[in-house]
């Protein structure tokens, strides 16, 4: 019972107030920033939509894991940027309003994505006929209304009155900073006893799949003529993930069911606390000596 209304109803919660906190930082000026800037939000789709699960795919071929965390890997690289990057960029002096919309766009397409991807990974690594497949209908509308329905609200909010997204802005920040944390430490203690065996196992594929997305997400903006504002925000944007998502895509009751494959999500999300520090420092350092 404690297990089901963690999943059905606190889990999908917590994801809630975390989207509707990022609606009310965003305004149609943002997603208009499509046209006027495609070079640095497409390159930064690209990262999120095509090489994050090309890379994920790729570590994968190189470890064996069990069946379930093999998936979990590939949820976490399929799933949008979260909230969390928004945040991070800003501290790193990036470019915040790109973050945004990386974010926002990249939340909206995953949508779509994420079934397929996750369907994909179940069939690789289980075998046919040994997976139940993500219902693909189902999947796109639940993630619809944990996600797009809250950013829309907040973004009508924000449309309505400034003054009062602002206000609760502020307020919803420190509250989903709070609800990332329990959500995280909720999937670790419910696997309490796999927890430490199951690090073992992803811990590292995890920490490469973390790196190698910062980097080749910085690198592949350079190589398309993006300024280092623009380059450390998509480096970001393609290594801070929204493991919550992953996590109630993975632990939903009604979506995979499976807590065992929350597992990595739950591992990404940590280990990506301390890698995105660690680039905030050093992008931080770097974008406060640059005016572009």
């Amino acid at each position: 019972m404690e297990s089901s209304i963690i999943t059905e109803v606190f889990l999908p919660g917590a994801l809630a107030i975390i989207m509707l906190g990022m609606g009310l930082s965003l305004a149609l000026g943002d997603f208009k920033r499509l046209f006027k800037h495609p070079k640095a939000i497409l390159t930064g789709l690209l990262n999120q939509l095509v090489l994050l699960p090309v890379i994920g795919f790729s570590i994968m071929y190189f470890f064996e894991l069990p069946p379930v965390y093999a998936v979990g890997v590939i949820l976490i690289a399929a799933c949008p940027g979260g909230a969390t990057s928004n945040l991070l960029t800003f501290m790193a002096k990036g470019d915040a309003a790109l973050s945004i919309s990386l974010t926002a766009f990249s939340s909206l397409i995953t949508i779509f994505t994420i079934p397929f991807i996750v369907n994909l990974a179940m069939k690789i690594y289980f075998g046919a006929g040994q997976y139940v497949a993500l219902p693909v209908f189902q999947t796109i509308l639940q993630i619809m209304i944990i996600t797009v329905v809250p950013v829309s609200i907040g973004m009508f909010i924000k449309s309505r009155s400034p003054k009062t997204a602002l206000k609760f802005e502020k307020a919803v920040k420190i509250a989903s900073g709070i609800l990332i944390t329990v959500v995280i430490f909720g999937a670790i203690i419910k696997q309490k006893d796999e927890i430490i065996p199951a690090f073992q196992q992803v811990g590292l594929p995890i920490l490469i799949l973390n790196l190698v997305t910062i980097f080749v997400g910085f690198y592949s903006a350079k190589l398309f003529g993006l300024n280092f504002r623009q380059s450390s925000t998509v480096s970001i944007e393609s290594g801070i993930q929204n493991g919550t998502l992953a996590i109630a895509i993975a632990a939903g009751a009604t979506l995979l069911d499976n807590p065992q494959m929350a597992i990595p999500p739950a591992v990404y999300s940590i280990l990506m606390f301390i890698s995105g520090a660690l680039v905030v420092y050093w992008y931080g350092k770097k974008n406060g000596k640059r005016v572009n």
